[in-house]
């Protein structure tokens, strides 16, 4: 039986050993997720994100346990930070969510992030689509805890889930630019905290003059305490209110139809660059041109385009 075949099967430790391929050999996993494409689509993805500290795990626990009890099956896919030191990861999430890790309703995978600075692990896209082919209903992605430019997740998850807490000096701060423009629901969690109603009040001001305010979906702002559950069953309901919004808008299919030319993207950059580092191995002409930029011979764009020539000009066979 192969892995594909296993994953389709719902073999828990054929899905963790393609995860684990994907991470590791990517070319070599190729086959499998080719095999599994025809069986994905099926899932809710559903994005967590976030400043560090505002508790992404403990409310990505906290929900999975909701849609638990609603019947679906849940995979989780959480992303945690590498140490620029020893390359390793803490992978912290599974400690955080003992009880999920018991049910064999839950599949749990963390992964560092290797570098990657969206958000995201560069596996993440693959992880969801073994975990889609699985049967899993609904698939958490947790992501690194994001500034105001991390936002990866906009093109990985069907509604993403924007997680704030008050007191962290300047508020609105943390919620400029993209990371506003990205949230289909926000949740204010700690929210016992004393200046949670005045987070409220200016993220309501701020999604008014947002591009929300013409959109036909304004976010909902929902208010937890996510140690306690307090309002997760509130936050539950509001992204089953997107997800009713993408699928009677016709917004779903649109989001995806992005996701997917972003990933085709991606795929074609990463076999182009590593054909291109394949051909020029370092030492020889690579070295040659090196030396030249250092001596100003050459211009660093002259040196990309007799690099690339090879495989722009038909005539070589490139």
């Amino acid at each position: 039986m192969s892995l594909a075949e296993g994953v389709r099967d719902g073999n828990v430790r054929a899905t963790a050993k393609l995860i684990s391929l994907i991470e590791n050999s990517p070319g070599e996993a190729e086959p499998e997720l080719r095999a599994l494409h025809p069986y994905t689509g099926n899932a809710q993805i559903v994005g967590i994100t976030g400043s560090p500290g505002i508790g992404k795990s403990t409310l990505t626990d906290r929900l999975a346990k909701r849609f638990r009890k609603e019947g679906s099956r849940v995979g989780i896919i959480a992303v945690d930070p590498n140490s620029p030191f020893s390359g390793g990861a803490l992978l912290g999430d599974r400690v955080r969510m003992q009880d999920l890790a018991t049910d064999p309703g839950v599949f749990i995978r963390s992964m560092g992030a290797r570098g990657m600075l969206g958000g995201l692990a560069r596996a993440t896209h693959n992880a969801i689509r073994v975990l889609d082919a699985a049967g899993y209903d609904a698939i958490f992605v947790e992501t690194v805890g994001v500034g105001q430019s991390e936002v990866d997740i906009v093109r990985t998850a069907d509604t993403v889930v924007v997680g704030l807490v008050p007191g962290m000096g300047d508020d609105i701060q943390t919620i400029k630019a993209g990371i506003l423009e990205i949230a289909d629901v926000f949740v204010i969690n700690k929210a016992d905290r004393p200046d949670a109603h005045r987070l409220v009040i200016e993220l309501q001001m701020l999604l008014g003059t947002s591009s929300h305010a013409e959109a036909g979906w304004v976010p909902p702002i929902e208010q937890t305490i996510a140690s306690t559950g307090e309002g997760v069953g509130a936050l539950r309901t509001a992204i089953a209110g997107h997800w009713e919004y993408l699928h009677g808008s016709g917004e779903l299919e649109a989001r995806r139809r992005n996701r997917y030319e972003a990933e085709l993207q991606s795929v074609v950059e990463d076999h182009w660059r590593k054909r291109f580092f394949e051909y020029w191995q370092p030492g020889g002409h690579w070295e040659q041109v090196v030396e030249q930029l250092l001596r100003k011979e050459i211009d660093p764009f002259s040196a990309a385009q007799q690099l690339l020539a090879p495989f722009l000009d038909s005539n070589t066979g490139g």
